[in-house]
């Protein structure tokens, strides 16, 4: 009987005999993988596994470092593993809701009866130093859901009960530290010791937990003030506390008590009357002297969509809205700037012909015309088509681009005539009160529904550019977000429930034979969790609209 299996090492390039049963973890010496910084999964066959994952067949297998963001997911969710056994171990009657990213970390809260002050925090800290120095292992288990469901509930984990009671899956898998149960969605570490390098601390009215930089992950990310961001995610918290949407589950029971309608109809409004004050602050800053509105945000924002409503909401406060496209001010293709690795980097600032652009804004602001470019994305050249723009005195000019809050793209612009909006999906919905919805994969998924519907690229294309584009929006874009006048939530409770069944069709077509199979994987199992809904209610003029079609907005 064989005792041994051929395995691919896509590190080493090489084939090798390994014991069966070995554990990925067991293996990294033995095929000599060597990095710069720590391996926290791994790829098998292009779907990422635990560490404590044993092969048994012949596999593929490529080992992954913190410097990738699927590695530096497992490390995040095993720490947060950490947290919340320290606080059950320290305030067993305290609630924990990890609630979103941050400040270049995860903000965090904590219900107790016990004020939560610096003693007890300092306590929480030491408790998680104490158990990653005892190095105690992750234990998988799965059983039926019936059987899982009712285990949480005895441990009073009412929100994950309720996650695996509404997501429709005969078995399901939980995690065990001692005597500490949790469920998280993705692979843990194989054990506590990996995880070494975190810390906590107050953090506007909560906690804010620190991690390794996704740059140097030798190092924790500095901490950034995000007071502004914070407070969208706390306006929308409060909405969903108040519509009784904390999680998933509860969209999901939602659906099955037949009140999705309502729900799609006040997330809507909800919108609406965001939008509508927005329109109110620029009109009331009209009176003042202002006279151009720059929009901007990350890739797959709504920020289009967002364009067009505040038009005509300014319309119907007699402003006349006209607007103009960064984009348009393209520097010739060959003239592009290179990146890093030296790729034209279309992301850069640099890539706009910034003169140009600063020349046409002042001559409009002074009531003159100028002949707008139009940047030709087939031959990579500007263009001119007699396309004249001219302001009147009710006039205000909204220019939309990744750049719009780059205080060098306006640096010499008089800053009492601009008003700055960042819009950004931004979603607050949490698959339970210790799993956070990134706002990147809501973005994601919606860029990959619509690069297929529009633009004609599959999921994997659009999978294969995205850690290209999260680099660009982390250079260009994050860092400026705190410059907006006012910042727009585009995400909807309803969402992913919604683009769920336009999404997986996209999705299953990936090939398992290519590396963004893993991601493609990663995000069907998270779309499970979410109960089908039809966007049939959806009104024409929805956000949601721009990537799923039906807009009664042409684009």
């Amino acid at each position: 009987m064989n005792d041994s299996v051929k395995v691919h090492c896509l590190n080493t390039d090489e084939y090798k005999e390994v014991p069966i049963g070995s554990s990925l973890e067991e293996l990294i010496d033995f095929l000599g993988v060597q990095s710069p910084y720590l391996i926290a999964n791994a790829k098998v066959n292009n779907k990422t596994e635990s560490l404590a994952y044993r092969i048994y067949r012949p596999k593929t297998i490529e080992y992954v470092d913190l410097s990738n963001s699927s590695a530096m997911r497992t490390y995040v969710r095993s720490l947060c593993f950490i947290l919340a056994k320290a606080v059950d171990d320290l305030l067993p009657n305290a609630e924990m809701y990890i609630e979103h990213a941050v400040a270049k970390g995860y903000y965090f809260q904590i219900d107790s009866d016990v004020p939560v002050g610096k003693p007890e925090l300092d306590a929480i800290r030491n408790r998680m130093r104490e158990i990653v120095d005892a190095d105690i292992p992750f234990v998988q288990v799965e059983e039926e859901t019936t059987k899982v469901v009712k285990l949480f509930q005895e441990r009073g984990m009412e929100d994950k009960a309720r996650l695996l009671e509404t997501s429709d899956m005969l078995y399901s898998r939980y995690s065990q530290l001692e005597e500490y149960i949790d469920y998280f969605y993705g692979c843990l570490t194989p054990s506590t010791g990996y995880i070494k390098l975190f810390d906590i601390q107050p953090h506007n009215g909560g906690f804010l937990l620190r991690v390794p930089n996704r740059e140097h992950p030798v190092e924790l990310e500095p901490e950034v003030q995000q007071e502004k961001l914070l407070n969208v995610y706390r306006e929308h918290l409060k909405f969903l506390k108040i519509s009784r949407l904390d999680n998933v589950s509860d969209l999901n029971r939602a659906k099955r008590e037949d009140r999705m309608s309502e729900v799609i109809q006040v997330a809507e409004a909800y919108q609406s009357k965001q939008i509508g004050e927005i329109a109110e602050e620029i009109t009331r800053r009209f009176q003042d002297g202002v006279r151009v509105v720059l929009i901007s945000g990350p890739s797959s924002s709504g920020k289009t969509t967002f364009r067009k409503r505040l038009e005509v909401q300014l319309l119907v406060n007699m402003l006349k809205p006209v607007g103009l496209s960064l984009d348009d001010y393209f520097v010739d293709r060959d003239k592009t700037p290179l990146d890093e690795v030296g790729e034209k980097d279309y992301e850069s600032l640099y890539a706009l012909d910034l003169p140009l652009f600063e020349q046409h804004m002042l001559r409009l602001m002074q009531g003159e015309e100028v002949e707008l470019p139009f940047y030709n994305f087939v031959t990579g050249k500007r263009e001119f088509k007699k396309n004249f723009l001219k302001m009147s005195d009710n006039s205000i000019l909204i220019v939309e681009g990744i750049h719009g809050l780059n205080p060098e793209l306006t640096a010499h612009i008089p800053q009492e005539k601009i008003f700055k909006v960042y819009v950004s999906a931004l979603t607050t919905i949490s698959l339970d009160d210790h799993n956070w919805i990134p706002a990147s994969d809501n973005r994601l998924i919606r860029r990959i529904v619509r690069d297929y519907r529009y633009r004609g690229y599959s999921a994997e294309q659009t999978i294969s550019r995205w850690d290209s584009v999260r680099r660009g929006e982390e250079k260009w874009i994050f860092p400026f977000q705190e410059n907006a006048d006012v910042m727009f939530n585009s995400a909807m409770i309803y969402e992913l429930a919604a683009i769920r069944r336009h999404a997986e069709p996209i999705l299953m077509q990936v090939p398992r034979t290519v590396p963004e199979y893993s991601e493609a994987y990663r995000l069907l199992k998270f779309l499970s969790y979410f109960n089908y809904i039809t966007d049939r209610e959806l009104p024409p003029t929805s956000l949601l609209r721009e990537f799923l079609g039906g807009s009664s907005f042409r684009y």
